[in-house]
Order: C-alpha cells, then sequence, then structure tokens
C-alpha cells in the first residue's frame, strides 16, 4: 500500500472527502517525523513504537580499495510493533 492508496482508504473508512483524509494523513506523518528529529520516541498503542536508536561508530574496509576506514556514528528511526499487529504464520 502506498500513500496514495492509505488516503482513499482513510477516506472511505472515516467516510470523509479525499482532502481531508489527505491533510489528515500529511499532518499525522508532520507530527511523527518532527517529534522523531527532536529525538522523542512516538508510542501508538495498539500500533506500535517509532524510536531513534543510535548507531555506534564501527571501522571498515573499502572494498575496492582495501583502505581502512571508520563508518561514522549515526542515529536511525526503528519500529517496533504492538502486540496486537505482529502477524502470525
Amino acid at each position: 500500500m502506498n500513500k496514495t492508496q492509505l488516503i482513499e482508504c482513510v477516506a472511505a473508512e472515516a467516510n470523509v472527502t479525499k482532502k481531508v483524509a489527505t491533510e489528515t494523513v500529511e499532518a499525522t506523518l508532520a507530527v511523527i517525523t518532527k517529534a522523531l528529529h527532536e529525538g522523542d520516541s512516538v508510542r501508538v498503542t495498539g500500533f506500535g513504537n517509532f524510536l531513534v536508536k543510535e548507531r555506534r561508530e564501527k571501522r571498515g574496509v573499502n572494498p575496492r580499495t582495501g583502505e581502512a576506514m571508520i563508518h561514522p556514528a549515526k542515529s536511525y528511526v526503528s519500529f517496533k510493533p504492538s502486540k496486537t499487529l505482529k502477524v502470525e504464520d
């Protein structure tokens, strides 16, 4: 499902226009993005948690030249689904 399909489904489920659904989805994503950029986690009960994690600096080798290099530490976003969202095989 892509963003356009998500907006169409939200519009149908909430019985609102696509314009209202678009504004709602865009606002939701903007709030989540802003919180994550500020280093906060976002917890949506019954859905899951968006967390900012830190990846430590590590050593590596450039495969083309064989030169040693260091990959800098960086932040990344992780998603942990709630128990109700997990899909069982």
